[in-house]
C-alpha cells in the first residue's frame, strides 16, 4: 500500500460495497417502477444507478492507485416496497448510510493528514449528500398536492 494509512483501504472497501449495493437497489427499483407504469421514475432510478457506477469506477481506480485489490465484500440486500414512496424511503436510507461513511472517511483523512484521501472522500460526500437531498425533494413532491411525481408521461 502506497503512502496511506492502513485504515483507508477499509473505508474504500466499505464504500465499494455500499456503492455496488446502491447500483443493485436502483436497478431493482427501476424495474419495479416499470411494473407500476412509472416511466419517469424508472428512468430516474436508472440514471441514479449510472451515477453510482461512476462512484464504483472511481473507488476501484483509487484502490488500485493505493495498491489495493478492489473487493466489495458485502452487498446489502435490496429493499423493495409496495409503492414509490416506500422505495424512495429505502433509497434515502441507503444514501444516508453512504453519506455517514463518507463523512467518517473524510474526517479520518483530515485528522491523519491525508489530503488526497480527504479530497477524494469529500467529493464523493458532496455528491451523495446531493443524492439524498434529491430523494428528499422527490418524497416531498409525492406528499404535496398536484401531479403525481414519477407517473407515466
Amino acid at each position: 500500500m502506497r503512502n496511506s494509512d492502513p485504515r483507508v483501504p477499509g473505508f474504500l472497501g466499505r464504500a465499494l460495497s455500499f456503492e455496488m449495493s446502491a447500483v443493485q437497489q436502483y436497478l431493482t427499483h427501476a424495474r419495479l417502477a416499470d411494473n407500476w407504469g412509472m416511466d419517469r421514475a424508472s428512468s430516474q432510478f436508472r440514471q441514479e444507478a449510472q451515477e453510482e457506477m461512476g462512484h464504483v469506477d472511481r473507488l476501484v481506480a483509487r484502490m488500485l492507485s493505493l495498491g489495493v485489490a478492489p473487493n466489495a465484500s458485502f452487498l446489502r440486500p435490496v429493499v423493495t416496497g409496495q409503492d414509490l414512496q416506500e422505495v424512495l424511503r429505502a433509497n434515502w436510507q441507503l444514501e444516508s448510510e453512504i453519506v455517514s461513511l463518507y463523512e467518517q472517511a473524510f474526517h479520518f483523512c483530515a485528522r491523519s493528514g491525508d489530503s488526497n484521501g480527504q479530497a477524494f472522500f469529500g467529493e464523493l460526500l458532496r455528491e451523495e449528500q446531493e443524492h439524498a437531498r434529491e430523494l428528499e425533494r422527490w418524497l416531498t413532491q409525492l406528499t404535496e398536492p398536484g401531479p403525481v411525481a414519477g407517473a407515466r408521461s
